[in-house]
């Protein structure tokens, strides 16, 4: 079943990238965030979705970077985590509000329990992150809150995914999506393997199959154009209003223009796929009679002859008898005179 009635779900991950508005704009991080979730709303985003945790409760303060140093220096994770968790349940209940007031879904993922606990106040779709993909008590908690999940598989095997399914399942029966995810920030495009779509989709045909995306937006925003096509029902990625502010979360995320690209696409899409089964269209239809094939006489045939197929030839249009049936002519005695290149018609024959 699926988690939203929409088909592409468009998530728009604002994570920390407000607080980087806030200081440019000179606004505070809350107006800043509002900022985002609007111009997220005008471009025709489905929902918004942010990062709730306590730097503390989620990585060890020894821990180094892994990212692109050149686009963010700081030296540690914890120092990265501390940075951005200044938010808690206060701040994420107004920006709720403020998305129901909008007309546009919020969503946060939870890093820690805590965070799960008050955002299971006013939220109805939970997110587990790919580095929470082998945390089983964690997943099992989320869980436990009985509502739908997003569950991202970056960096994952297909047993791993199974386990965090079985682990959802044993305590709950809510929807899930299976989220396709590359765990490199950013994804390098020969990286994206969204073929790995279609493979989730056969080893969990009974789940919704989504995308989340870290691969810089290209200029015809083909990356996220394809995961669609390829099923993903749920497209989620990195949002920005200023891909030139620094922070891996920028530079590789989309604007309200890559948003416009993708739903313009998405629209060509569904212009061009038409229906499902194939059968015949209005718009072949005097096509279909102007190209194909009747039975016409090859020669004269006069009165009383018995047809031969020596005595018949297969000519546009395909207004008369079809090729397809032959047999109904050969065999037959005309009765009438039927002059060369006449299609021949059934009430020409005696039966």
């Amino acid at each position: 079943m699926k988690i939203f009635s929409k088909t592409p779900f468009l998530i728009a991950d604002i994570g920390f990238n407000f607080f980087d508005i806030a200081e440019k704009e000179g606004i505070s991080d809350i107006d800043a965030a509002k900022l985002m979730i609007d111009e997220a709303k005008s471009c025709g985003v489905d929902a918004v979705m942010f990062q709730s945790y306590k730097s503390e409760n989620v990585v060890s303060s020894s821990f180094p970077n892994y990212w692109d140093s050149s686009q963010d220096p700081i030296d540690s994770q914890f120092e990265l985590f501390k940075k951005f968790d200044r938010f808690g349940a206060d701040e994420f209940r107004q920006l709720s509000d403020y998305c129901n007031d909008g007309g546009i879904m919020f969503l946060s993922t939870p890093y820690d329990f805590e965070a799960v606990d008050y955002l299971d106040e006013f939220m109805s779709v939970f997110k587990i992150s790919s580095s929470d993909l082998t945390n089983i008590p964690f997943i099992k908690y989320v869980a436990g809150k009985n509502k739908p999940i997003l569950l991202s598989t970056g960096a994952s095997t297909i047993k791993e995914i199974k386990d965090a399914v079985k682990a959802i399942e044993e305590v709950s029966t809510v929807d899930i999506a299976i989220m396709h995810c590359v765990l490199s920030h950013p994804t390098a495009f020969e990286d994206a393997n969204l073929s790995m779509i279609n493979d989730l989709s056969s080893n969990f045909p009974d789940y919704e199959v989504g995308y989340s995306d870290h691969t810089k937006s290209d200029e015809n925003m083909m990356v996220l154009t394809t995961a669609y096509n390829y099923g993903a029902t749920i497209i989620e990625k990195h949002f920005t209003l200023d891909k030139s502010l620094p922070g891996n979360d920028h530079f590789y995320a989309m604007d309200s223009k890559d948003v416009g690209k993708f739903k313009s696409n998405i629209d060509f899409l569904s212009k061009i796929s038409g229906y499902k089964h194939k059968q015949l269209l209005i718009c072949e239809s005097s096509t279909r009679k102007e190209t194909r094939r009747s039975i016409v006489a090859k020669n004269d045939i006069g009165k009383g002859s018995v047809i031969s197929q020596s005595d018949i030839a297969f000519k546009r249009p395909g207004t008369g008898i079809s090729p397809a049936d032959v047999d109904d002519v050969i065999g037959k005695v005309a009765n009438v005179d039927i002059s060369k290149d006449t299609l021949i018609a059934y009430e020409m024959l005696n039966s």
